[in-house]
C-alpha cells in the first residue's frame, strides 16, 4: 500500500492531527493510503521507502525531496491544497 508522510518539527502535535484528518479524508473518498505522521529529523530515513506516494508538509522544507509534495494550509477542510510539486 503507498503511504504519505506529514511532518512537523517534532513529529507529534500537528503532523499526528493532520495525519489523522488526512487518513479520514482519504478513506471517505475510498483512497488506499496509509498516512504517517514524522518529525523532520526522521524525514530523510521516512521518504527513502519504495512505497512513499508523496510528502505532505506544513512548513516548506530545506532539502528537495524528489517525491510529490503538497503544503497544507491551517484548516484542512477548507484549504486542502495551497502548493503542490509533482515530480
Amino acid at each position: 500500500m503507498k503511504k504519505l508522510i506529514v511532518a512537523c518539527g517534532s513529529g507529534v502535535a500537528t503532523s499526528q492531527t493532520v495525519a489523522s484528518k488526512l487518513s479520514r479524508l482519504l478513506k471517505e473518498r475510498g483512497c488506499s493510503c496509509t498516512v504517517e505522521a514524522v518529525d523532520m529529523k526522521s524525514l530523510d530515513r521516512y521518504l527513502a521507502g519504495p512505497d512513499v506516494a508523496g510528502y505532505v508538509y506544513i512548513t516548506r522544507p530545506l532539502k528537495d525531496y524528489k517525491v510529490p509534495i503538497v503544503l497544507l494550509g491551517q484548516h484542512l477542510d477548507g484549504y486542502p491544497c495551497i502548493y503542490q510539486d509533482d515530480y
